[in-house]
């Protein structure tokens, strides 16, 4: 189908469309890319050659999340956020395998989260990094994570930060299959084949009553966590978070 912005979509013969991330080699999201990445699914959504997505990312890692450096660019603008883009990825119709590579970090972890499926490598690791920048979580992980991996793990999660390898991620449930690096995409690929041999229809709406309410669950947790992101965003202990990571040492928090 083409390019949206930093993404490609192409649509093979089974049905699957792969949706592919373009900004090696961490893929920092900002308003754009996640703005391009929401109108790729719902162009998707009305292709009848589509069933199912496969969302893949050029480079090293899957996603390191929003970069915090300055040097990507903005998570809003004058007229919309980077959530508003995300409610619209939540609000599409069909069902998404993420195929993770090397690091889903921060909000990188929220976009894997947001799709159906995760197939990862071993060498994978899923980080909710954020009490470590001295941040509050987003992309709706308030409600993704409990969802796949329970309430009180994704407590521990998010308030530890601590990197979650593959084989641990499949134990909890962060991932759903774990197969060596070489054949992340295929396993993924195949998984997104397996569910566009049933019937569209069906697919679709199995999907819908599954997560029934969902979108409206994900718009009120991500409101919540817009709010304390900018509250938190102008605190000193935010302010150091960012800097130890940078220098790659232990954060030094002062509690203001």
């Amino acid at each position: 189908m083409g390019t949206f912005g930093d993404v490609t979509v192409d649509v093979d013969a089974d049905f699957v469309a792969t949706v592919e991330l373009h900004r090696p080699p961490n893929n920092h999201f900002d308003i754009e890319l996640i703005g391009s990445l929401a109108e790729a699914f719902e162009a998707l959504d009305e292709e009848p050659g589509c069933r199912a997505i496969l969302l893949c990312s050029e480079g090293r890692h899957f996603c390191a999340g929003a970069d915090f450096s300055g040097r990507a660019g903005p998570i809003s603008d004058r007229s919309r956020h980077l959530y508003d883009e995300a409610v619209r990825l939540f609000a599409t119709s069909t069902p998404v395998v993420a195929a993770v590579q090397g690091a889903a970090v921060g909000g990188g972890l929220g976009l894997a989260m947001a799709a159906d499926f995760r197939v990862a490598s071993p060498e994978a690791r899923f980080v909710a990094n954020f009490a470590r920048l001295g941040f509050h979580h987003g992309f709706a992980l308030s409600v993704t994570l409990p969802a796949a991996v329970g309430q009180q793990r994704a407590l521990e999660l998010l308030l530890t930060g601590r990197r979650v390898p593959g084989e641990e991620a499949l134990r909890m449930g962060l991932c759903d299959r774990l197969v060596p690096a070489d054949r992340l995409r295929d396993e993924a690929h195949s998984l997104a084949a397996e569910i566009a041999a049933g019937a569209p229809l069906a697919v679709r709406s199995i999907r819908e009553t599954m997560r029934y309410g969902m979108a409206a669950r994900v718009r009120k947790a991500l409101d919540r966590e817009r709010a304390e992101q900018e509250r938190l965003r102008v605190t000193e202990d935010f302010t150091e978070g960012v800097r130890a990571t940078a220098e790659r040492r232990s954060p030094n928090f002062a509690g203001r």
